[in-house]
């Protein structure tokens, strides 16, 4: 074989001969070789070693081993080069390429073993890697005492898949990768690359057609227009001690008050010339407002890199990176930490149900519909314009788990929102009939879907103690919270949404209609304990036309804002836990836009401040009083006084905490009217303190007083009423809420 190499270097012998490398030469020049390593590298042929190097462009090449350069001869006119040496090296060598206006030394890619762990693919092709986060993409290591990055990617029906950047000047054929049939996998190790070069897969398809493609789960991503990944080292993740881990376990549990403030980090606030905050000048405003507006919990819109600004997060294709819009993973994670050392929970939104169409994301990742279903009927959705996963694939599977698993376990997180969860349950969601297959009993439940999420919430739970796990999900499907064990879903907290309809929808009436719609207010309370709810008033009430909360409210200025002040007084009492968007706290007028700040000047205006004012002492008020969250999933902690008084729109009720000597009674009157003696039976006698008056002058009431007495306290009477021995006589202004906690049994 050598002197056929000899005759065809020397003397440029263009016949064929059975020695001849000229289809693999051909290969490599196309872009399209499956297995480099049977062919690159050293190899021992029937009378020598030889080691082979593709190298576009190159002019000579040289190879150092034990001290000695060795002269590589090119292979006819191609881009081939072979070197003749007397043994197989035994460790990594070094090359000498020389270009026309440079040279580079460098460690041959072909002369590393495999590091692929066989363990991890076997769990990753059966659905159940954890973290496969940790195996494949772009990771920093020293392989051989060598340092380098090791890149690893599924792409199982490619032709061939190398890696492009600006290392090798985005040329598909030089860093081929080594197939491993089993796994499917596709993995090489790169020596010499540094931090924050791009990269990218060039991944041929069996047709030929050549497709750019993101690493799906790389750490960081260039902000749009780019749409390469960086290469990042391995992130730290945050520590929890055992206090931060005992707190978060007190934060989120069922009977804790959980009041959180939905936000769009582009949106809150920004800064000069309409500048997006970085994560690090948000860790300090943003925490800091909400500990002063006294939310529990701060929950971000999607961070997961996402190249249109008007998806808000929720079309991301770099689901292991958090968007660089506000700067590298290191400052979002001080912004983290900041969250904990303030004992402010923090909830990611995450979008499991679908992914867009951007050419170099999952779609159609290795020239096939990997990640998704090919059928349209089951992998498209004709409302986004985005593409279904195929949950029945198990290592897409993997994928989503080790997506939740990487934001929870890297961060510490208190949890995540699982946007459209109803979307992933039902084949037919959105489609007409013959728009959609059904699954193998003829049904439209989404089996797969339901597989994936049982099993990220279950492993959710299991490895990070104490924190939730939410499900958007807005229709009656059974079992939302249930425990996987007992055929639910598994997840923690629901969002309510057919309580934020119908009471939206009571509120948006004329109160003079109200009576005819009082149901609206009432009907919550048949399905209340049927999940763990959480009530929510969140961004999808205030986009698309809809208008802003303080908008949806009839009347003139101060009934709007009467009326407002007495519905999230409603909220804040009714069961469940509570969720508001950004704005309505200061009750912003305009429809919320992403790429303008929220309207913090209306603060000068004493209603738009009352608003704010309101939320403050409702949070404060929650979080100081057990009735009000101790029983939020137990119907012992909500008893009706009067649910029938539509003809005066009023509605009371008490709250009780685990304690039952210790409630909360509150009562909402949503028409315009006021009334100086209402009376209302109370669960017992004794004194009755007011702890909340929508109606005071300090949040821009009209100052109507529950009780004359200064230290504003009404006693309780032995006259039966609603059922209840005892009874109280209370003065109430229009729209307004009150609550008045039991004191003492005198």
């Amino acid at each position: 074989m050598s002197s056929t190499i000899n005759k065809k270097s020397s003397a440029q012998d263009s016949s064929v001969h059975e020695n001849s490398y000229d289809a693999q030469v051909h290969a490599l020049n196309t872009g399209r070789f499956k297995d480099p390593f049977s062919f690159l590298g050293a190899h021992k042929t029937d009378a020598e070693v030889e080691i082979r190097l593709y190298l576009p462009c190159a002019i000579n090449v040289s190879v150092t081993l034990n001290n000695k350069s060795i002269e590589a001869q090119r292979y006819q006119q191609s881009d081939l080069f072979i070197a003749k040496v007397d043994a197989l090296p035994t460790a990594p060598y070094q090359c000498i390429a020389k270009y026309t206006n440079s040279s580079t030394t460098f460690y041959d890619e072909y002369s590393f073993e495999s590091t692929l762990d066989a363990e991890a693919m076997y769990l990753f092709n059966e659905g159940s890697l954890e973290h496969a986060y940790s195996h494949f993409g772009a990771h920093f290591s020293t392989q051989q005492n060598v340092e380098g990055v090791r890149f690893c990617v599924w792409a199982p029906n490619a032709a061939s898949v190398s890696i492009i950047g600006e290392f090798n000047f985005w040329q598909a054929n030089r860093h081929f990768m080594r197939f491993h049939p089993a796994s499917g996998v596709w993995e090489l190790f790169v020596p010499g690359l540094k931090a924050d070069m791009c990269y990218k897969f060039a991944i041929t398809a069996q047709s030929g057609e050549v497709l750019e493609k993101a690493d799906p789960y790389a750490f960081k991503m260039q902000q749009a227009p780019g749409t390469a990944s960086v290469l990042q080292y391995k992130p730290e993740p945050i520590k929890l001690g055992e206090k931060a881990l005992q707190n978060r376990q007190k934060r989120n549990h069922i009977d804790a008050p959980i009041s959180i403030y939905e936000v769009h980090l582009g949106s809150w606030q920004r800064a000069e010339n309409n500048r997006y905050l970085s994560y690090t000048e948000l860790a300090d405003k943003l925490v800091s407002y909400a500990l002063e507006m006294n939310f529990t919990h701060l929950q971000l819109m999607p961070i997961s890199e996402y190249p249109f600004d008007g998806s808000w997060g929720y079309q991301p294709v770099g689901l292991f990176a958090p968007t660089s819009r506000f700067g590298d993973y290191n400052s979002f994670k001080y912004f983290v930490e900041q969250c904990h050392k303030a004992n402010l929970g923090i909830l990611l939104d995450w979008v499991p149900g679908h992914f867009p169409s951007d050419p170099h994301g999952l779609h159609r990742f290795d020239g096939t519909h990997l990640y998704e279903h090919a059928d349209k009927r089951q992998g498209f959705h004709p409302d986004w314009n985005t593409y279904i996963y195929n949950y029945d694939r198990p290592e897409v599977k993997s994928f989503l788990i080790s997506n939740a698993m990487y934001w929870l376990h890297q961060f510490g997180l208190d949890g995540l929102r699982v946007d459209a969860v109803a979307s992933m349950l039902y084949l037919d969601y959105s489609r007409k009939e013959g728009e959609w297959v059904a699954n193998c009993y003829g049904g439209r439940e989404n089996l797969g879907a339901i597989e994936c999420l049982k099993q990220v919430n279950m492993r959710s739970y299991k490895n990070n103690p104490g924190i939730m796990m939410v499900a958007e999900e807005s229709t009656a499907w059974p079992g939302v919270t249930q425990s996987v064990e007992h055929n639910g879903l598994g997840f923690g907290y629901k969002w309510n949404m057919g309580w934020m309809n119908d009471s939206l929808h009571y509120m948006q009436h004329d109160p003079l209609y109200r009576q005819h719609h009082h149901h609206e207010m009432t009907f919550s309370m048949v399905y209340a304990f049927s999940e763990n709810y959480i009530l929510p008033l969140s961004h999808d009430e205030v986009v698309h036309g809809k208008g802003s909360l303080i908008e949806k409210m009839p009347g003139d200025d101060w009934q709007k804002f009467a009326n407002l002040r007495a519905y999230y007084a409603f909220m804040w009492a009714h069961p469940g836990k509570k969720l508001l968007f950004m704005g309505g706290e200061i009750a912003q007028r305009k429809e919320w836009g992403h790429d303008h700040s929220i309207d913090w000047h209306l603060l000068e205006h004493q209603s738009h401040n009352g608003i704010k004012q309101t939320v403050i002492a409702l949070n404060t008020v929650y979080k100081n009083q057990p009735a009000l969250y101790e029983l939020d999933s137990s119907a012992a902690g909500f008893t009706w006084i009067d649910n029938n008084n539509n003809q005066q729109s009023i509605l009371s009720f008490v709250r009780y905490a685990k304690n039952a000597k210790n409630f909360v009674v509150v009562i909402a009157n949503f028409t315009p009217a006021s009334y100086e003696n209402y009376v209302i039976g109370v669960p017992s006698k004794g004194r009755y303190k007011v702890i909340l008056n929508t109606d005071n002058t300090q949040f821009f009431g009209s100052g109507v007083e529950v009780t004359k007495d200064s230290s504003q306290i009404v006693h309780a009477t032995n006259e039966s009423n609603h059922g209840f021995k005892h009874s109280i006589s209370i003065a109430i202004g229009g729209l307004t809420t009150i609550y008045l906690q039991k004191v003492d049994d005198e």
